[in-house]
């Protein structure tokens, strides 16, 4: 009942409120040790995380900054500035890599990168059960070749997304959650 608890009771937890304590090392090994227990076919492990802190989350903040420029040369100095300031929403960033094996004979792409997400939703659960906070950010520098490039990530895989996480400086607002029924269909074999 813990665990279902925890299921239903996450929540993302803007950027902005996530402040010190971020995870101890301790902790966050924990915390991402349960992003590998992800379903994974093939047994590929097809993913791999990139913690960010301290002085990095700048420097990452300069390779967004960067990206966006050459991606939209007219942007506004007060959009770079925004852009910049973006990874100090959180004190800790943990970025999801999905480790693509191409024309894998078993494991198509999309299973290669589901497989990551699937670890980026272990490990956001694990920060809730850990008394963290956490949010799954993504946007246009996800996907640039440029902080791909940066941050060590090779051609061929993809950035699935940006965990910030660290504690919540405000309680968690209770979400309104869909309609099961919205959602759920029973199949009775092919329609005649």
């Amino acid at each position: 009942m813990l665990m279902l608890n925890t299921l239903e009771s996450r929540t993302s937890t803007p950027a902005v409120q996530l402040v010190e304590p971020a995870p101890n090392k301790e902790q966050l090994t924990k915390i991402l040790q349960a992003g590998l227990t992800a379903p994974d076919h093939a047994a590929m492990r097809p993913w791999r995380f990139i913690t960010i802190q301290g002085d990095a989350r700048n420097q990452l903040g300069e390779v967004f900054a960067q990206a966006t420029l050459k991606r939209e040369p007219d942007t506004p100095a007060e959009k770079i500035a925004r852009t910049k300031q973006k990874p100090l929403r959180s004190p800790l960033i943990v970025v999801i890599v999905a480790t693509i094996t191409p024309d894998h004979l078993k494991t198509p792409e999309v299973e290669q990168i589901l497989s990551a997400g699937a670890a980026a939703t272990l490990i956001q659960l694990a920060a809730t059960a850990s008394g963290f906070g956490s949010i799954w950010l993504s946007g246009p520098n996800t996907y640039h070749p440029d902080v791909k490039a940066a941050l060590g990530v090779a051609e061929k895989d993809q950035i699935v997304g940006f965990i910030y996480m660290g504690t919540p400086s405000k309680p968690a607002v209770a979400k309104s959650r869909p309609e099961l029924a919205d959602h759920l269909s029973e199949w009775h074999g092919p329609a005649n």
